[in-house]
C-alpha cells in the first residue's frame, strides 16, 4: 500500500494518512475517535485474522497470526490506550497491518476509513484535553483539525515497538564506541525515540541539543549561529533527524537547512521506523548524508561514527 501514483515530491512537507476510527463507550454513550497512521508505515489492511494467543506478554498483545509465511504480532489498539469499546455497537474490526524497523506489526482498529493527504504545518504537538476526558499524550504525536471541526490524533506507534523489545539500545560486547567532542543535535516528536538517540550521542561524547520537530530545530539552528557564528560547522558535528514530525517534518527541514549557506555543510542523518526504499530515497533529495531504520545501536553507532568522520576529513 502506498502512494505510488501520486508520489508526494521532497519538501512539500506533506504526509498522506490512513485514517481509521476506535470506538469507545463511557457513561452509556458511544463516542468515535479519530486517528491516522502514516501510509508510508503500511503494508495492507485485512480482515479480523484467527489469532494463536500468547503467554507472558503485554495484555495489549492479542496474539499472533501467520501471513503468507511471516509471524505477525497483532496489538490491540484501544486495549493499547485504556479504551473500552462499547459492547453493542456494530463494529468490522480491521487489522492494519504495518512495518517498523524491518517488521511488520498488525494493529487493531474499529473502521478503516480513507487515505488523507495532510500538510505536517497543519499538524500541531499534542498539548490538549478532551471533552471525553483527558488524552494520553504521551501516546500521541501529533493532532489536526479535519472536516466538521473534527480532530485526528496520529499514535506514537513508536513506544509499542519499543514496549515489544524491538529496539535494540544494547551494543554487542566486542564493539568498541568511538568518540568525539563538539555538539550532536536530535530532533524527534517521539520523547521516547529522542530519549534513546540522546543517550546513545551522550555515549559518543556529544552535547546534545534536542528540539521535537524540524520548525523548533531551526530555531535551535538561529540560536547556535547566534553563539558561534561561522565556526558552528566545526561545533555541531551531526543533526540526527526524525522524518515524521509536526509542523515541519525531517525531509523539509533538511531542504531548508541545506539551502542555507550557514547550516549547508552539516551532515544530516535520518533515523525513522519508515523501512521503505522510498524514504530512504526521498532523504537523499532532501539533502541527508545517511538513512537508518530506529532503532540499532550497533548500525547507529557505525553511521554516525562514519558521517561524523568523513565530516571531520571534509571540513
Amino acid at each position: 500500500m502506498g502512494s505510488q501514483g501520486d508520489i508526494l515530491q521532497v519538501g512539500t512537507n506533506e504526509l498522506e494518512l490512513v485514517d481509521f476510527r476506535i470506538f469507545k463507550e463511557e457513561d452509556g454513550k458511544v463516542y468515535e475517535g479519530i486517528y491516522g497512521i502514516n501510509v508510508s508505515k503500511v503494508r495492507e489492511i485485512i480482515k479480523y485474522p484467527k489469532l494463536t494467543e500468547l503467554p507472558g506478554v503485554p495484555e495489549f498483545i492479542e496474539g499472533i497470526f501467520d501471513l503468507r509465511g511471516i509471524v505477525i504480532p497483532v496489538v490491540d489498539l484501544a486495549r493499547w490506550m485504556g479504551i473500552n469499546p462499547p459492547q453493542n455497537h456494530d463494529i468490522h474490526p480491521r487489522v492494519i497491518i504495518a512495518e517498523f524497523n524491518n517488521i511488520l506489526i498488525g494493529f487493531v482498529v474499529h473502521e478503516a476509513k480513507r487515505i488523507r493527504r495532510i500538510s505536517w504545518a497543519d499538524i500541531e504537538p499534542a498539548s490538549f484535553t478532551s471533552g471525553q476526558g483527558v488524552l494520553d499524550k504521551s501516546k500521541i504525536t501529533g493532532v489536526t483539525r479535519i472536516e466538521n471541526d473534527e480532530v485526528l490524533l496520529i499514535l506514537d506507534l513508536e513506544s509499542v515497538v519499543e514496549e515489544l523489545g524491538f529496539y535494540q539500545p544494547d551494543v554487542d560486547s566486542e564493539l568498541s564506541i568511538d568518540k568525539f567532542s563538539g555538539i550532536a543535535m536530535v530532533l524527534d516528536d517521539s520523547l521516547t525515540a529522542r530519549k534513546i538517540v540522546k543517550e546513545a550521542l551522550q555515549k559518543m561524547g556529544f552535547s546534545v541539543v534536542e528540539a521535537k520537530d524540524g520548525q523548533e530545530a531551526l530555531e535551535r539552528l538561529e540560536e547556535l549561529y547566534g553563539h558561534y557564528g561561522e565556526r558552528l560547522s566545526d561545533e555541531l558535528k551531526i543533526i540526527v533527524s526524525d522524518v515524521e514530525m509536526p509542523r515541519m517534518d525531517g525531509f523539509h527541514f533538511a531542504a531548508r537547512a541545506k539551502e542555507d549557506p550557514r547550516f549547508a555543510d552539516i551532515p544530516i542523518v535520518f533515523n525513522s521506523s519508515i523501512s521503505d526504499h522510498f524514504s530512504e530515497e526521498r532523504g537523499k533529495e532532501a539533502g541527508g548524508e545517511g538513512y537508518m531504520v530506529k532503532f540499532d545501536a550497533n548500525v547507529f553507532y557505525a553511521e554516525i561514527s562514519k558521517i561524523v568522520r568523513s565530516h571531520i576529513k571534509t571540513a
